[in-house]
């Protein structure tokens, strides 16, 4: 049973108003049923869903777009104070100021025990070969933390393109050969660039979040199941999708014991310091 298995969920956020409710989720609301979140939900809800797919942890993130945060990073904080056995933070900071965002992203790692960075480029419409993101990646290797992005075409109302694998992720390896990458939501329609990538490259890697077992493509299996198996994590992105969801149809993919352990924990135990 995946419950075994001490689950990590590397991508995940927890509800509110503010960030839930945004317009250009409006898709991910016709798709997966979801309601508008109307009041401020509370943590035990998440914990509840995590507990129900046998997660023990989960990287939960703050966002930063352009206007300004969604979900801040003392939001997460806080979360993390209250819950510190169920959750790490996963920063996210302003890549309009460079210098206010190194900062920041120095206080949520050095004071507040965060993990890693997640910049969502579709969020800015900035792929992450643009000037703005090369400070970031050069203080997530001083911190030794890694950068988080979302590769593949974008579910909210945003353009695809920031989210190409090539040439973006692959040009950005090139450059910072010592930054650990992690790609969340499998790169579809382009898995199999992403999948070349992560095999190109040593610190390059990725995440299921967004996809329930039963619709990862046959090509990311398989390449969990070779030379993939310490390429690949396993996330959420609840509350879009629960865990309990996600790993509902995992035995089907015939992943030995070796392979499930370390898609299901020791990927994301290695990757990211825990």
């Amino acid at each position: 049973m995946a419950e075994d298995y001490g689950i990590i969920d590397v991508w995940m956020q927890h509800p509110t108003p503010k960030h839930s409710n945004q317009p250009i989720f409006d898709s991910l609301r016709r798709w997966t049923g979801m309601e508008k979140v109307t009041e401020d939900v509370p943590v035990e809800v998440t914990i509840a869903a995590m507990d129900e797919g046998g997660v023990q942890l989960g990287l939960i993130c703050a966002w930063w777009g352009p206007l300004g945060p969604t979900i801040s990073n003392d939001e997460v904080a806080d979360i993390v104070k209250k819950y510190p056995h169920r959750f790490v933070g996963i920063a996210s900071v302003d890549l309009y100021r460079p210098m206010d965002g190194i900062r920041e992203l120095r206080r949520c790692v050095r004071q507040l025990g965060f993990k890693g960075l997640r910049i969502v480029q579709w969020y800015w419409n900035l792929p992450p070969t643009d000037r703005r993101y090369y400070p970031l990646y050069a203080e997530c290797i001083e911190l030794g933390i890694p950068f988080c992005c979302q590769v593949g075409h974008t579910g909210p109302l945003c353009p695809s393109e920031p989210g190409r694998p090539i040439p973006y992720i692959d040009e950005v390896a090139l450059e910072f050969p010592e930054l650990k990458i992690v790609g969340g939501h499998i790169g579809y329609p382009w898995t199999v660039e992403m999948i070349a990538v992560a095999t190109k490259h040593e610190n390059v890697y990725i995440d299921t979040s967004a996809y329930v077992a039963k619709r990862y493509p046959a090509e990311l299996v398989n390449y969990m199941k070779k030379n993939g198996k310490k390429k690949v994590m396993f996330g959420t992105n609840y509350p879009m999708v629960t865990a309990a969801r996600c790993l509902k149809d995992l035995d089907t993919l015939e992943l030995n014991d070796e392979v499930k352990k370390l898609f299901l924990c020791e990927n994301a135990k290695r990757v990211f310091g825990l």
